[in-house]
């Protein structure tokens, strides 16, 4: 009896320490997310030609889109369940592969279940003449935003 006592006690002990230990071992590292930074460089607005530029889609999760009047900084996660879209060349739209819901050129959607227009990020130019992105800034169709300055580039 008291061997089975003495086992049962020894064993939640361990259980309690290694519990305890899992907890502090939590706090000796820090709750740190390696991202790219929200605010970067993409260059001078005469690198882009009129169209839809994938060129940072994987990196800073962006589409840069140059028309014959602006350019503007598109949000590569869809509005519906934050999928990423790809981009059609051959039908001028961004696709959802998750559940369908495709967007214009623009941002608007206009098939599928997305109930919002893609997000526009703040874009600027330095005094070098680059274009600086900055995600830090969002720009939202619904909320009439995308005719303010800083939500596109007039070209």
């Amino acid at each position: 009896m008291f061997f089975k006592l003495v086992t049962f006690s020894w064993a939640h002990f361990i259980v309690i320490v290694a519990i305890f230990g899992g907890w502090f071992t939590r706090f000796l590292f820090p709750n740190v997310r390696f991202e790219p930074p929200s605010r970067f460089r993409i260059g001078k607005p005469e690198d882009y030609l009129v169209g839809v530029s994938t060129r940072y889609k994987k990196r800073n999760s962006v589409w840069i889109v140059r028309t014959e009047k602006e350019i503007y900084v598109l949000s590569t996660t869809c509005t519906h369940l934050g999928c990423t879209p790809n981009w059609l060349p051959a039908e001028e739209k961004f696709k959802c592969p998750c559940h369908g819901s495709g967007f214009a050129k623009d941002g608007v959607n206009f098939e599928g279940p997305a109930p919002r227009p893609l997000e526009r990020y703040g874009v600027s130019l330095d005094d070098v003449g680059e274009m600086i992105v900055d995600k830090s800034i969002v720009f939202r169709q619904e909320r009439a935003e995308w005719g303010r300055p800083g939500s596109f580039l007039a070209v």
